[in-house]
């Protein structure tokens, strides 16, 4: 494994297991047992008291996990009964044998329809990684019982019916309250839909030393959490002055956009920027000043005064509030044409769409409207694959790319992506996007790579919305965010 980090794909999860079994002695049993030690353990510690437990098992070697579980909570003294869909039986040799295990323990099997209304935890071992369709019928319908039982649900390695590597739901899937996954985490989990089905991720590695094979399933993505801030916010020199910590330059607010651009200077304040000039509507410069007197706001309505600011800028922050209309079109083809790193969101996304080309030293910010826009597709499609459709656009516009929703991804030609391990659903909500553009564009202007830059403004502004949620998700605030970028900006103080 890389790093503690790092997220797989399916099938670099598959080379760790046969490669963990070979150095087992070629015994998978053995690995499989770790398994289901490993996920009684976990239901042990998140439900102590439960005496009745149901396990719905599988055909695969997921379903052989849940079979060592089942006999194990049989062994304890528990109430246990393992459901199966008609369709069921174990058809691994592994599977097989943990099944006789488990009968031989005494335990017993019923075909679904089974009642699952007297259980206290069910464990879903229907399909682990193997997934990559639309669950059949029969197994759609035990899915579909388990999800309306009242009892918590504990899933081992992926919840059935989400797939383990895009984070989609072909068709019917299972809402666990925890998700255990063994030896690596899989990086489908920690983005788009499956986001609503694995409740709580736990990992455990089964005992598994990865350090001999480190280089035979490299990670599909790094998982970003707040510990990764203080490699990129380190503490500033004491003679350090304004203009070490880079000059942003915030494009936008045509008439009834005032607020968006000002959102994104607030932002690029916060996060550390140390000049912040806006080029906004003559109309917003008062408001902006009585707001914000530390911004230079520059009154621009006609397009070509914008270049003696562009000139003196360091990073450009072009979109928020700007408008499509001729005057947006204007000033985004002068912040284009000028040679400086970009931050580009909103309106500025939307020209982009309408006339795609590459972009040069920039950060696009989309949403998946935007993002399937800048594909020319729906927004379905892009939400159904989002590591491809971050990969696509970077691909496409040769740029990183902040691709932004449940489980944001941050991507770039030739890197890995990351995913951000922050976030929440009150975020969604006008005015959000304008501070990543602020926050991004001030990690560039103090020195940061677009992707590094990217990865720090995004998991900082994501971070703060966790902060500022401590009350409530609705009616959350982009401006409730700004208070905590100032202190997450400066990891060394928390």
């Amino acid at each position: 494994m890389d790093h503690p980090d790092a997220l797989y794909a399916a099938a670099s999860a598959r080379q760790l297991d046969r490669l963990a079994t070979a150095a087992l002695g070629g015994d998978g049993y053995v690995l499989m047992q770790r398994a289901g030690q490993a996920a009684w353990r976990t239901l042990l510690q998140q439900w102590p008291q439960a005496q009745r437990v149901v396990v719905a098992c599988g055909s695969g070697n997921n379903g052989g996990d849940g079979y060592v579980l089942a006999r194990l909570a049989l062994q304890s003294g528990r109430q246990v009964r393992v459901v199966r869909a008609a369709d069921g039986d174990p058809r691994t040799p592994l599977a097989r044998r943990a099944c006789a295990d488990y009968l031989a323990a005494g335990g017993q099997v019923d075909l679904f329809p089974a009642p699952l209304d007297q259980a206290d935890v069910l464990v879903d071992a229907l399909f682990g990684i193997g997934l990559e369709c639309a669950p059949r019928a029969q197994s759609a319908a035990l899915i579909a019982a388990l999800d309306a039982a009242a009892a918590p649900v504990l899933a081992l390695d992926v919840p059935s019916g989400v797939d383990a590597d895009r984070g989609s739901v072909p068709g019917a899937a299972l809402r666990a309250q925890c998700t255990v996954q063994f030896i690596v985490a899989h990086a489908g989990l920690y983005t788009g839909a499956a986001l609503d089905h694995a409740g709580q991720l736990l990992l455990d590695h089964l005992d598994v030393d990865a350090g001999h094979w480190a280089d035979a399933a490299p990670a599909a993505a790094t998982l970003l959490h707040a510990g990764h801030l203080r490699a990129w916010l380190p503490p500033r020199p004491r003679d350090t002055h304004k203009g070490a910590s880079g000059r942003v330059l915030c494009v936008g607010g045509d008439h009834g956009g005032g607020g968006a651009v000002l959102l994104c200077a607030d932002a690029a304040l916060r996060c550390g920027a140390g000049l912040v000039t806006v080029a906004t509507r003559a109309a917003h410069v008062a408001g902006l000043l009585a707001r914000r007197p530390e911004a230079m706001a520059r009154a621009i309505d006609d397009a070509d005064a914008v270049q003696p600011l562009l000139d003196a800028a360091d990073v450009i922050a072009c979109g928020p509030g700007l408008g499509t209309g001729p005057w947006g079109a204007a000033l985004y083809r002068h912040a284009l044409a000028c040679g400086r790193p970009l931050v580009l969101d909103a309106d500025a996304l939307n020209l982009l769409a309408a006339d795609p080309r590459p972009v040069g030293d920039a950060v696009l910010t989309p949403h998946p409207g935007e993002a399937a826009r800048l594909l020319g597709t729906d927004t379905a499609s892009v939400q159904r694959d989002r590591y491809a459709a971050a990969a696509a656009l970077a691909a496409r516009h040769r740029c990183t790319v902040v691709f932004k929703g449940a489980g944001t991804i941050v991507a770039a030609p030739g890197q890995a992506p990351c995913v951000l391990g922050a976030g929440n659903p009150g975020m969604a909500t006008g005015g959000m996007g304008d501070l990543l553009t602020g926050a991004i564009a001030a990690m560039r202007a103090q020195g940061l790579p677009a992707f590094e830059a990217a990865c720090a403004g995004a998991l900082l502004h994501s971070l703060a919305g966790d902060a500022a949620a401590t009350d409530g998700q609705r009616g959350l605030l982009p401006s409730d965010l700004l208070p905590w970028m100032r202190r997450l900006a400066n990891p060394e103080t928390e």
